[in-house]
């Protein structure tokens, strides 16, 4: 009994954990991309919903760990973003660009090796541009609100000291309390969470500037880090099933409001690491997980309903607290490789500059300059080992010099 009590123990945290401590950064993402109170519900709601089926199917299929959730990098990259030109419907038919993409991605054969191939320093870049504005949201709620931040702040902080899985729960709790108390409460507001079906609107510019950096963002930030938790723990399941499960289900999703449903990162550890019991039980926890984010998913409307009475930036600062660590993680791999700094650099600076240009987003801008840096300076490496090979004219190779 207690071999089974541990797993299903450890996949309710991890559902708890994963809800509480991202939902915010989804429904301030979707808000961005142009939806209202109750298409940003249903968002959450989808994604809840898709990430809880596939983790069942899988975990009972495989009898892994094989965590699933939402793409907390592409909803803050919804956030950088900005309202797309043809509204929220714009930005539902670059969800759906994104599903397709995974679901080819696991398809055809080599695919997720190239994905695999994009130099870590440049994706590594480019999120941490996408993170940066929202991470600095603390900072300028304790401007702005001081009477709210500071509590929710110093709470985040005082319990990372001891309990790191739990500091942004309790922080969305003390900003819950704080809301409800100093906010004109609930009274009236439709709290029933319902999927509301938007039409996609296939916006050239939508497309790739959100669409294509959302796929590259989940699969360099999600789906391939997700992979080496599990090997880490022992794990080592195919990840073309799990592309084209999680793809099928971001494409289900999308009408509704969902942006991507892939592999868990940071909340894959809690299912898969030892604390989920026995080695060969411990896919209890992510199918207990599962079945916790989709009846937590239940609570979208209130969830949506609650922030809305809340000052944005309060908001903002929630989500921020919650991505702070992907943050630190993204710009570590940026600057991992000397080599590769000069071009993290330009990827960080013009993805984080937030201007687009030609209808087209930051985030694609600069994975493009990160891009075309990296290749010049590896031309211009090439070259100089070229020359360096080459021996020096009228001296034999085999002359000293």
């Amino acid at each position: 009994m207690e071999r089974v009590l541990q797993p299903l123990l450890a996949g309710v945290v991890t559902a708890l954990v994963g809800f509480a401590g991202a939902f915010a950064v989804v429904l301030t993402g979707l808000r961005a991309a142009g939806a209202d109170e109750a298409q940003a519900a249903s968002g959450l709601l989808a994604v809840c919903l898709g990430s809880g089926l596939v983790a069942l199917v899988l975990g009972l299929r495989t009898r892994m760990p094989i965590s699933i959730a939402w793409s907390t990098p592409g909803a803050a990259l919804l956030l950088a973003a900005g309202t797309p030109a043809g509204g929220f419907g714009a930005a539902v038919g670059a969800f759906l660009l994104c599903g397709a993409l995974v679901v080819v991605t696991g398809v055809v054969p080599g695919l997720a090796r190239l994905i695999e191939a994009i130099p870590s320093h440049i994706a590594g870049a480019m999120l941490a541009g996408v993170l940066l504005e929202l991470c600095l949201a603390p900072v300028r709620a304790v401007a702005e609100v001081p009477l709210l931040a500071a509590p929710v702040i110093i709470v985040w902080a005082v319990v990372g000291r001891f309990a790191r899985a739990w500091a942004v729960p309790a922080a969305l709790a003390v900003a819950v309390v704080l809301i409800m108390t100093t906010g004109p409460g609930l009274t009236g507001v439709d709290l029933a969470p319902a999927l509301l079906w938007t039409p996609p609107v296939f916006e050239p510019q939508a497309l790739i500037g959100i669409g294509l950096p959302l796929f590259l963002v989940t699969m360099a930030s999600q789906n391939v880090p997700g992979m080496a938790v599990l090997a880490q723990y022992g794990y080592h399941p195919s990840l073309r099933p799990i592309l084209v499960a999680t793809g099928l289900a971001t494409l289900a999703g999308a009408p509704f409001g969902g942006h991507a449903v892939n592999l868990a990162a940071i909340s894959a550890a809690l299912a898969a690491g030892p604390d989920a019991g026995p080695a060969h039980r411990r896919w209890i926890a992510s199918v207990t997980a599962g079945f916790g984010l989709a009846v937590l998913g239940l609570a979208a409307g209130v969830a949506t309903a609650v922030l809305a009475q809340s000052p944005p930036v309060l908001v903002e600062a929630v989500a921020g607290l919650a991505l702070l660590g992907a943050l630190a993680a993204s710009i570590a791999s940026a600057l991992a490789e000397p080599e590769g700094r000069e071009a993290a650099a330009v990827t960080f600076v013009v993805t984080a500059a937030g201007i687009g240009f030609l209808g087209l987003g930051s985030a694609f801008w600069g994975l493009l300059a990160g891009g075309a840096m990296t290749l010049l300076h590896r031309r211009r490496r090439l070259r100089a080992t070229a020359r360096a090979d080459e021996p020096v004219r009228g001296v034999s190779s085999s002359e000293e010099p």
